[in-house]
Formats: C-alpha cells, sequence, structure tokens
C-alpha cells in the first residue's frame, strides 16, 4: 500500500493542480484557509460520491475477474469529469499506471496500456484497484491510500502556488487526513443511485486552466 500511494509512484500525478492553479490566479485561493476549505468541499462532494464510491466498484469487479464490469464503472468514472482537462488527466494517469503494472508483470495490466484492447476505458482508479487486489489491499485501505494521493497531490500544488509554506503545508495535510477514514467509510455505504458529484466552481477553475496563459501544471 505504502508503495502504491507513494509520491514517487511514476506516473505523473505530480504534474496536475485539477483546477487549482486557475483558482489561485483567478484569486478564489488566497489563503491557507482558502485552500482547507476548497479540499474539504472536493472531499465532501466530489470524492465520497465519485472517486470513492466508484473505486469500491472497480476492486470488486477485478476480485470477481469481470473485466467487463471494470470497464463499465471506470467510463462511468471518465464520463463524470466535467472538462477535457480532467478527462486527459484520468486517461493519462490510468495509461500510465497500466505501463508500470504490464513492465512488474502484473496480469491484466496490459490491455489497459496506450493502445491497448481496453485503453479507450482506462482511469486511474480502475488501474489502482488491479493494482489493490493483486498486490492483496484490502478495499478500504486502498481507497484511503487513493484518498491520500489525491489529497497530498493538492496540497503540494497549494504550497507551490498560494504560496503556502513547507511546514503550514503539512499541517494542512495532517488536517485534512483526518477526514479520510470517514470519508472513506461513507463510500462505502453509497448505492448505485445515490453515485455521482461535481463542484461547478472545481469544473469552472479546470475549464479556465485549459486556457491559461501560462502555468505551472499540464493542461
Amino acid at each position: 500500500m505504502l508503495q502504491l500511494a507513494s509520491p514517487s509512484l511514476p506516473v505523473g500525478a505530480f504534474a496536475y493542480s485539477e483546477g487549482l492553479e486557475a483558482a489561485v490566479e483567478q484569486g478564489w485561493l488566497r489563503s491557507e484557509a482558502d485552500v482547507r476549505g476548497w479540499l474539504a468541499a472536493s472531499l465532501e462532494a466530489t470524492l465520497v460520491p465519485l472517486d470513492l464510491a466508484v473505486y469500491f466498484r472497480l476492486h470488486a469487479a477485478w476480485q470477481a475477474d469481470c473485466v467487463e464490469r471494470v470497464g463499465d464503472w471506470s467510463r462511468y468514472l471518465l464520463t463524470s469529469r466535467e472538462t477535457a482537462e480532467r478527462r486527459a488527466q484520468e486517461r493519462h494517469l490510468g495509461h500510465a499506471l497500466a505501463t508500470l503494472l504490464d513492465g512488474m508483470q502484473e496480469p491484466g495490466a496490459r490491455d489497459w496500456r496506450l493502445g491497448g484492447a481496453h485503453a479507450a476505458d482506462v482511469s486511474f482508479a480502475a488501474l489502482w484497484a488491479l493494482a489493490a487486489t493483486r498486490w492483496q489491499i484490502e478495499p478500504e485501505a486502498a481507497a484511503s491510500g487513493l484518498a491520500w494521493a489525491w489529497l497530498e497531490n493538492q496540497v503540494l500544488a497549494a504550497v507551490k502556488l498560494v504560496p503556502l509554506g513547507q511546514t503550514r503545508g503539512q499541517i494542512l495535510l495532517f488536517e485534512l487526513a483526518e477526514g479520510v477514514p470517514g470519508a472513506v467509510a461513507r463510500a462505502t455505504r453509497l448505492a448505485d443511485a445515490e453515485l455521482g458529484g461535481s463542484l461547478p466552481g472545481v469544473a469552472l477553475a479546470s475549464t479556465a486552466h485549459e486556457t491559461l496563459y501560462s502555468r505551472l501544471y499540464r493542461s
């Protein structure tokens, strides 16, 4: 689990701010308190009812060796991304993780690589779930790792962009991470009809980032 959630995992997640850069540029996020509110809202309104809830379904599909169901939920996650930037990010990270897992000779990963049979349906969460099932990581632990990886990447982006000091960034990460276990628990209780989450401000920030004149993060 530590290897999968490590920031050294070579998939390029550090290259994306998920609209955070544009939000700072627009003046929406000016302080640590602003960033805390932004990320806490994203965790509750998007990660719980979408990313984490879908993750549990992907994990179960891999455990059942049902690739068709994996593709269905991965497509659902892709189509739930509101902007071209977010969809491109999802595919890029998914392809990168598939390439890594294939290089580690994990069964099932090759078809999700760029050019593979399921490449069009790839998502980062789908390949994270593949790794977790192959490495016998419990679904709750794997979902917690997925949430942690997202949160850490967002806080590191805020440290650079707002900017926040390194110490304040670690304090912020520590505080927000306390909400991860509860978020994971809530995601396990959601029925299919309850899935889906979006924050218009985050979507607008991602859209604005696509045309930002000068940027540090990938679009």
